[in-house]
């Protein structure tokens, strides 16, 4: 008699990490947004390049101090951004108590939120100062026009990520379970965040430190 011997268990499929597409999409994205920027860095020399007296001229009447507060509100932003980040990674959306150590995601993101919101005001009050008193409007001249240009591109991508905040943070609030989907959308966002806050340290640099 031929005895058969059961075959062996199969071992199981070796399991495939497959980056997130949505964090994926988000930073091919950003990608693109680089290129825009770099386009509007390209303007800005170039117009600088023809006329450097007027740049001479026009940059002394920007005020540094003003901009370098603002610009270190933007900068912490990131570090609360990224406090929120690790919030929702261990799904963690509202805070245990009121230690600051306990915070959850929304509270770091609200605090974001309104260093961010201090920025945008920052830079209408710088605008309006400009204009009202300096008398440097978007059409007066070229540097005007440059400036306005790269700033303000750069405003409306903050406010962007402002109106990204509160729909994470509403997100939050709606869903009966903080779950690994809500937690991807908090991170998606802290790319785009950190994006913009990398490239106003260089926006500063080139328009108010290297005159």
């Amino acid at each position: 008699m031929v005895t058969t011997t059961p075959l062996s268990r199969p071992l199981s499929a070796p399991v495939v990490n497959r980056p997130n597409t949505v964090a994926v999409g988000t930073i091919v994205w950003l990608g693109s947004e680089v290129m825009f920027f770099a386009g509007l860095f390209a303007i800005y020399f170039t117009l600088r390049s023809t006329s450097p007296e007027l740049w001479a001229s026009q940059t002394e009447k920007l005020n540094v101090y003003f901009s370098g507060f603002n610009t270190a509100v933007l900068i912490a932003s990131s570090f609360t951004c990224q406090f929120g980040v690790f919030a929702a990674e261990r799904l963690q959306h509202r805070r245990k108590s009121w230690k600051i150590t306990e915070w959850g995601m929304v509270e770091w993101f609200f605090v974001t939120y309104v260093m961010g919101a201090m920025f945008i005001i920052g830079q209408i009050y710088e605008y309006s100062n400009l204009m009202m008193h300096e008398g440097v409007l978007i059409n007066s001249d070229p540097y005007g026009s440059a400036f306005y240009l790269t700033t303000g591109f750069h405003g409306l991508h903050v406010t962007c990520g402002l109106i990204a905040f509160l729909l994470v943070i509403g997100r939050a609030y709606a869903v009966k379970n903080f779950g690994h989907k809500e937690a991807t959308s908090a991170i998606v966002v802290s790319y785009y965040w950190h994006f913009v806050d990398v490239v106003w340290i260089a926006l500063f640099f080139v328009i108010y430190i290297l005159k």
